[in-house]
């Protein structure tokens, strides 16, 4: 059974813009004034006593449209998206402090949401009494609250700040409690946003690791960031949201991919930003994908990479490409060999990724071109480093040699070497 069930979600927001403001003038015409004019004096006379609204012009805005999903128990979600993109309003209902325009949400169990500093805590109160106002907001009783109170006390490290009113707080201070209570509380359902970039990075380690803990324990969390190994390491699933709706719900893996695939999209344009007064990236692809994004493990990649030289180069011209997994990291770094001087001209490099090489996963190609003029150093003319992405499947057929296991293979490479097995003598 699902813990969270959402149908046909959607959010709007009226946005009243400001006409005479000189951020948002616009030119009209002589047509478009004259109606403004009108539904002004039309407004005025229906509504003699509502606001002036005639240099004032409303907007519908969807923060979310037509969103549906379901989550199940243990789940542990990372949200994905542009700024923009509606994941912090869908949190915001999901935790019951914004109401849907439209659709229905079905939640089983208690939510604790760390949304934003300040939220969830009264600023008046201290440390110690916002601990207990809490538990009481999620239901529990006095003696449940008391038995996780010196757990929350010492994962937060404030002891020293704990009877003191919280609107004293530092932001940092404030989200280690925040996120404590938060945690500790035993809610079925643990929300979190972006807030956690506050603090330190030993305290988001600290955070991680607990979020892994409580998913394990059967319990459900969702997570927003734009940190994508931060989503990568804790999640299993993904969902991306684009301008207010949900484009993927599946394996983070490929809820990453999609997301960098949208964000690096530039319509082929590299011309703009990819060149230098030496040399021009004209563009790059990958040959051998079974479809739009994805190759078999058994499959052989090429990666191609078109540029230009504009000028005679008498040093060594390296094309090189840099390849990152999903969360960010580097796996590997492959350059040209026996790269002599070049001419002006066009040029395609081609590099061959073998076969049973590369592990299952998302993977992000940067694409380069340096140079090292003759008793000069090395510049880099351009260097494209989110130019392609594709991801790496096992099929699990007969030539896999996983032998039934179903779990990830941990690695960044998935070499088959040679191998040779001979019974010695008794």
């Amino acid at each position: 059974m699902s813990i969270i069930k959402v149908e046909n979600l959607g959010k709007k927001y009226t946005i009243g813009h400001d006409l005479n403001a000189g951020r948002a003038y616009r030119s009209r015409s002589l047509r478009d004034t004259l109606a403004h004019k009108v539904r002004g004096l039309y407004q005025r006379v229906r509504h003699p006593l509502s606001p002036n609204t005639e240099n004032t012009e409303i907007e519908e805005f969807w923060a979310l449209k037509d969103v549906g999903f379901e989550i199940e128990p243990g789940d542990r979600v990372g949200i994905i998206g542009r700024n923009g993109a509606g994941k912090s309003t869908l949190l915001k209902i999901l935790s019951r402090i914004t109401e849907p325009t439209t659709g229905r949400i079905e939640i089983s169990g208690r939510v604790a949401s760390l949304l934003e500093v300040g939220t969830g805590f009264h600023p008046e109160l201290t440390g110690r009494e916002n601990i207990y106002l809490n538990g009481a907001i999620l239901g529990m009783t006095r003696a449940e609250i008391k038995a996780k109170f010196d757990e929350i006390v010492d994962f937060s490290e404030i002891e020293k700040f704990l009877d003191t009113p919280v609107k004293r707080f530092s932001s940092g201070m404030y989200v280690r409690l925040a996120f404590a209570v938060a945690a500790h509380l035993e809610p079925e359902i643990l929300v979190v946003d972006e807030v956690l970039a506050v603090g330190d990075a030993q305290f988001q380690k600290k955070c991680l690791g607990k979020m892994e803990e409580v998913g394990k324990e059967g319990r459900t969390v969702l997570f927003v960031s734009h940190n994508m190994a931060m989503i990568s390491n804790l999640c299993q699933r993904g969902m991306m949201l684009n301008e207010g709706k949900l484009e993927f719900h599946g394996r983070v893996s490929d809820a990453v991919m999609k997301y960098y695939q949208a964000t690096n999209h530039r319509d082929g344009d590299h011309e703009r930003e990819f060149k230098s007064d030496t040399a021009e990236l004209l563009g790059a692809e990958l040959l051998g994908l079974s479809n739009l994004s994805d190759i078999t493990i058994h499959d052989e990649l090429t990666v191609r990479m078109r540029y230009r030289i504009k000028k005679q180069i008498d040093g060594k011209c390296v094309p090189n490409f840099h390849f990152f997994t999903s969360d960010g990291s580097y796996a590997f770094v492959d350059s040209a060999k026996d790269v002599s001087s070049s001419p002006p001209g066009e040029y395609c490099a081609d590099c061959r990724i073998p076969p049973r090489f590369l592990n299952e996963g998302a993977y992000f190609v940067g694409v380069a071109l340096t140079t090292f003029p003759e008793g000069g150093s090395l510049e880099v003319e351009f260097f494209d480093r989110n130019a392609l992405s594709f991801n790496v499947v096992d099929p699990m057929d007969e030539r896999s040699n996983r032998y039934g296991y179903a779990g990830p293979v941990p690695g960044v490479v998935r070499p088959q070497f040679d191998w040779s097995i001979v019974e010695e003598s008794k």
